[in-house]
């Protein structure tokens, strides 16, 4: 497994977080159901941070139900040795997560420093953030990568005065061994997966996924997670395996568009069909203000107004 420096601070500090309410209006995944048992969510921080605790009540799960984008919620949010940790999976590429996680992590501290004034000479401690992404998308990526939120700033000169980087790991099977050694859950996870791609390559998804499902139970990868959620399982991985796809469609489209007018009008056409694209979706869970729209997506005010009519 590829190394990947990380905050080891062992002091014990106590941090509590206002539940909020939760909001239903999203697809969850088949990863976040699973590492959502703190059991397995220990063994999974165990295998990253090469440690070995032994009582899943010490984590602190503070994964915020209202932190939407786009349908998707952030997937696990927990405090563990007075770090903060954010668990992303992905099934397909995103350069953007450090941006997501910039707007998840401001509101995790909103709700931890909450009715706590930052007008006062004592300075509010909070915890260290971690951000790790979990990637399994069919686009080949090393085992361990970074994304930097840097990386969007436009005519950055020097050094930047906002960071945050997203460690990536590549959790396709037959990459990371050494984290999958340490993980069963993970690896047993990777081999569904695998096995769900497989057969969606020549056969109907819903068939791919049920053949997926029957084999893995068959020959003891996930058995008694897949039975006793079975149904659920099913559904999330044809909703997930169809996003996916159109996702990759997306994609395409875009080249398809600069390989025809040209490279930088092409780009420029594809991520302005994106932003539309973004905006049309934010606008159907009517959960967002046009200006925040607008921010998220990069188009105009006005071009959001006119999607809104």
């Amino acid at each position: 497994m590829a190394k990947c420096k990380r905050n080891r601070n062992r002091t014990k500090r106590s941090f509590t977080v206002k539940e909020p309410k939760a909001n239903r209006n999203y697809k969850d995944t088949v990863f976040r159901m699973l590492f959502s048992d703190r059991k397995n969510l220990l063994s999974l921080y165990n295998a990253v941070n090469q440690t070995d605790y032994r009582n899943p009540e010490e984590l602190e799960i503070v994964t915020l139900e209202n932190a939407i984008y786009m349908g998707m919620k952030n997937d696990l949010a927990f405090i563990m040795d007075t770090n903060l940790y954010l668990y992303e999976h992905q099934s397909t590429y995103n350069p953007n997560m450090p941006l997501r996680d910039l707007f998840y992590i401001c509101s995790e501290y909103q709700k931890l420093v909450d009715k706590k004034s930052l007008f006062s000479s004592t300075l509010q401690k909070i915890p260290a953030p971690n951000f790790i992404e979990f990637y399994n998308g069919s686009m080949g990526i090393a085992d361990c990568t970074e994304l930097r939120l840097s990386s969007a700033f436009e005519h950055l000169s020097g050094e930047p005065k906002l960071e945050l980087v997203v460690t990536v790991f590549n959790v396709n099977e037959g990459h990371n061994a050494e984290l999958m050694q340490h993980c069963s859950m993970l690896k047993e996870y990777a081999q569904y997966v695998a096995k769900v791609r497989h057969y969606a390559a020549y056969m109907q998804l819903n068939q791919a996924v049920e053949r997926a499902v029957n084999e893995c139970i068959r020959e003891g990868i996930l058995t008694e997670f897949l039975i006793r959620n079975r149904s659920e399982v099913i559904n999330m991985s044809i909703f997930e395996y169809d996003k996916e796809l159109e996702e990759k469609k997306l994609r395409k489209a875009e080249f398809e568009a600069g390989r025809e007018i040209g490279h930088e009008a092409g780009l420029a056409e594809g991520k302005n069909q994106a932003a539309f694209e973004t905006a049309k979706r934010m606008l159907a869970l009517k959960e967002f203000t046009s200006e925040k729209i607008a921010a998220i997506s990069g188009l105009s005010l006005d071009e959001v107004k006119k999607l809104q009519e």
